[in-house]
């Protein structure tokens, strides 16, 4: 089993299961705002989305109330890295990059997620690249961004099934993962433990080297989030208290999902498929009985 941290909730598989539940709500409510990305829509349209999708189902939105936190997303456009607040004065532009973070809690348990989507010919409804030219490298920096998060999540599976895995094991390999396409890895924000509480311990750099913090051991859920910019990696935090932006103003991309570790490997909560076609059989198989009824 690995020893454990005082300070980390550490879950059943009962208690996974209904946070694969709230997961596999967020990713609802993603999906559900993916195709609405378009030309002349505003980021308070999308919050409503969001909204819409996580109430009807039973659901309360994490991020709304959340210190103070007014909306059910946050929606980060170009220079925007994080905790941008959603307004009807934001309109998506094509060409725009959109980061969209949402967390909803169903049944006391947490799910948090993120996507980058490029807005109109290379982005929206179209989900991907699709035949536009890539405006100034933001294609290459979402799919950048994407593998960045694969790597650490596969890296969290590897190293929960070595038995002697750290948490750093996952910083560093997104930290190998964003360097190699050459972007900015943004330093002081990250990913975290998620659970009965949107934000717990540990807290999860997107740099450093393997080998340090925390064991990673079986019942550890963990929101991974790599956030990523075309220029250099410093930011400021904007007078409203939230929005982060990029120092120089270039553009920036946000991605995260929140998995679960078991002793073969991770479960992806908040992925429709548990994370099967990213992961192949770094998937927990453990997970199987608990966890595939719910999708």
């Amino acid at each position: 089993m690995g020893r454990r941290d005082p300070e980390i909730e550490y879950k059943t598989p009962e208690q996974i299961a209904l946070m694969r539940r709230a997961g596999l709500l967020v990713a609802r409510a993603l999906a559900a705002m993916r195709p609405a990305v378009a030309p002349g829509v505003t980021t308070a349209d999308l919050d409503a989305i969001a909204e819409g999708v996580i109430r009807e189902a039973g659901g309360v939105p994490s991020f709304k109330g959340y210190h103070g936190y007014p909306a059910t997303i946050c929606s980060s456009v170009n220079e925007q890295i994080v905790h941008a607040i959603p307004s009807p004065k934001q309109v998506l532009r094509d060409g725009d990059l959109i980061s969209i973070d949402c967390g909803a809690i169903l049944d006391g348990w947490h799910g948090d997620a993120a996507i980058s989507v490029l807005v109109g010919s290379n982005g929206g409804s179209g989900g991907g690249s699709g035949g536009g030219p890539d405006r100034d490298g933001r294609q290459r920096l979402v799919d950048a961004a994407d593998e960045a998060l694969w790597t650490g999540i596969a890296a969290a599976a590897r190293s929960v099934r070595s038995g002697r895995g750290r948490l750093s094991d996952i910083s560093a390999a997104i930290e190998a993962s964003i360097r190699a396409h050459r972007f900015g890895i943004v330093r002081g924000y990250g990913g975290h433990g998620i659970g009965s509480e949107m934000h717990q311990e540990p807290f999860v750099l997107n740099h450093g080297r393997a080998g340090r913090g925390p064991r990673l051991v079986p019942g550890m859920c963990l929101a991974i989030e790599p956030m990523l910019t075309i220029g250099s990696p410093r930011s400021v935090e904007l007078s409203d208290g939230w929005t982060v932006v990029t120092a120089d103003g270039s553009v920036a991309a946000h991605v995260e999902h929140s998995v679960a570790l078991f002793d073969d490997g991770v479960w992806v909560l908040t992925a429709e498929d548990g994370g099967a076609e990213r992961l192949g059989d770094l998937l927990a198989s453990a997970a199987d009985g608990v966890l595939l009824p719910e999708q």
